[in-house]
């Protein structure tokens, strides 16, 4: 049986932060996830498998809040 994973939207920051981690792993420290541009970041967050929201619900918060918990991500998985 296939594993079911619900769908992801922009306020699932924690959820998105995971997938970006898995993605990217430790190819981004804390310093160039910060550095990381908006538009990027919009992009890869679109591309994520179960990921339901649309470029025009994006906002500057979301990205901001995604930023944020995947440098949380980060250092979970440096320790």
């Amino acid at each position: 049986m296939a594993h079911f994973e619900p769908p992801i939207k922009w306020s699932d920051y924690e959820d998105i932060a995971l997938k970006l981690y898995e993605r990217f792993g430790d190819e981004f420290s804390e310093a160039k996830i910060y550095r990381i541009r908006f538009t990027d970041l919009l992009e890869w967050v679109l591309e994520i498998p179960n990921f339901v929201g649309t470029r025009e619900e994006s906002n500057e918060g979301h990205l901001e809040m995604i930023q944020s918990s995947w440098v949380y991500e980060w250092r979970d998985n440096q320790k």
